[in-house]
């Protein structure tokens, strides 16, 4: 009899949900069900990597999971049949094999999911909600012709007076255009935001302000339901990248696009290295990957090499195979990632009497003479904190490289949930000037990172500012990158 198999990392996914995602004890075929309809939400075929079960995985029947047999109202295998046959333009009701093949690689992709974006700290009813059900263009419609209205009753309620001189959507903010005729109304307003954001229902979210080049007039950032925003996913970051290869940049990185949807690309050569923080479901890890991705789709591994440090054992896994990846540059402990930092301090000298000997000053010199032929190389952190915590030496060797490494080609990017002074100490903060601020818990955390507050009041799953070295802040939306396009991107790098 057909059978759907799962994985031991799919069962506890599966058992994590039933105890704190549902809280009710539900049948795990309602949870693969669930699955189910998230990976019918994502835009890209799962991969064929999810057709194999594992031995300490479990075998699902058809009746479990789609009711085959039952009768007609418990029975949606047709209605599976369809929706998959639709999803792949394929006639699965003439090909039962291709059908379970499809079945199992959606709810494992689902499991996926779940694993990687849901935190089981996390209200999973309203994971589901956003996940199953966001872009409504119903719902984005009523919103946008419902909130000029509400946002001048609120205005006046402060004691500003003005009027919208125009409305853009971004993929998650509207931009009000707002002209104020009394120009002494733009401190009350800005001393007001508070009190705005809270008579608009917005709750910890907050409004941020734009200065504009017209007389009079302020741009206002207020964030629209999560129902209609629309987001950006690995497709598109492949598509600017392709449109971006006439840039100048060494290291082109594409995290994400700015509040009215333009993509966002910056060097990471230039930054030169990058601290990235943010809570839990903040979108921190998501990040790390759009980064690697932008990487990697840019670059060859004889002109790019990849190091990552992974304390919590589960995020960097899926690169094992990545062509860029560095031999043995995988570490999940303290101790080998103590090991790796000093290797790679190591290098760093080995490269400077190379540069020396060259008679250059960096490496961009050194291969645009091209009189020294080797790649750039890039070390990404996952958890900063808990590697601090497990070995204080480890931030000796990361000062010395984020201190000297530029020069040679060696950059960082630091990510940590705990953007605290223990964390980011004084010695590491003045060598780290790129930074980028997901949201966080307090005030004093966005001071922390950014040297200013406002990432208290993003709106959460991706949405970050971003200050790299000598610019001003800016907002941007984060590209998600998922648990099938990296196994994609992999894919990709071995043909």
């Amino acid at each position: 009899m057909a059978k759907v198999n799962t994985s031991l990392n799919d069962e506890r996914t599966i058992e994590l949900i039933q105890r704190k995602g549902l809280l009710a004890g539900r049948y795990k075929w309602q949870i693969l069900r669930l699955a189910l309809a998230r990976s019918l939400k994502m835009t890209t075929p799962p991969g064929e990597h999810y057709d194999f079960g594992t031995s300490d995985g479990k075998e699902y029947s058809l009746e479990q999971v789609c009711g085959e047999g039952k009768p007609d109202d418990e029975n949606f295998t047709d209605l599976y049949r369809l929706l998959i046959s639709n999803y792949h333009q394929q006639d699965l009701f003439a090909d039962e094999e291709m059908f379970i093949r499809l079945l199992q690689r959606h709810i494992r992709r689902g499991l996926d999911e779940f694993r990687t974006s849901w935190r089981e700290s996390h209200d999973f009813h309203e994971y589901l909600y956003q996940s199953l059900f966001s872009n409504l263009n119903t719902a984005k419609q009523q919103d946008r012709n419902a909130a000029p209205l509400p946002l001048l009753e609120m205005l006046e309620e402060i004691g500003v007076r003005g009027h919208i001189k125009e409305t853009i959507d971004g993929s998650r903010l509207t931009r009000f255009m707002l002209h104020l005729p009394d120009a002494n109304d733009l401190s009350k307003l800005k001393r007001n935001l508070d009190t705005l954001a809270f008579s608009l229902g917005l709750q910890e979210q907050g409004i941020f302000t734009h200065e504009t080049n017209q007389p009079k007039v302020i741009g206002l950032d207020v964030p629209r339901p999560a129902s209609s925003w629309h987001s950006q996913g690995f497709h598109e970051q492949s598509r600017w990248i392709e449109q971006g290869k006439s840039t100048t940049f060494l290291l082109p990185v594409y995290p994400g696009v700015d509040v009215l949807g333009k993509p966002y690309s910056f060097d990471l050569a230039k930054a030169p290295h990058l601290l990235v923080a943010g809570t839990t479901g903040s979108g921190k890890s998501v990040l790390l990957h759009a980064l690697i991705a932008s990487l990697v789709q840019s670059c060859t591994p004889a002109q790019l090499q990849i190091y990552l440090i992974d304390p919590k054992r589960v995020e960097f896994t899926a690169y094992k195979q990545l062509a860029h990846l560095a031999p043995e540059g995988l570490v999940t402990d303290a101790p080998a990632a103590l090991k790796l930092l000093k290797e790679l301090a190591g290098e760093m000298e080995r490269r400077e009497q190379v540069l020396a000997d060259a008679g250059v000053r960096d490496l961009e010199e050194g291969l645009t003479k091209q009189v020294i032929q080797l790649p750039f190389i890039v070390v990404f952190v996952e958890e900063l904190s808990a590697l601090l915590m497990e070995s204080q030496d480890t931030e000796t060797y990361l000062v010395r490289l984020a201190q000297k490494a530029r020069a040679t080609g060696i950059h960082l990017v630091l990510a940590t949930q705990r953007p605290d002074a223990d964390t980011f100490s004084g010695l590491l903060r003045s060598n780290v000037p790129s930074r980028i601020a997901l949201t966080v818990r307090t005030a004093a955390e966005s001071r922390i990172i950014l040297d200013e507050t406002g990432a208290e009041k993003l709106t959460g799953r991706g949405d970050m500012l971003i200050r790299l070295v000598g610019g001003n802040v800016l907002r941007l939306h984060g590209v998600n990158i998922n648990a099938d396009d990296i196994a994609q991107l992999v894919k990709m790098t071995r043909k």
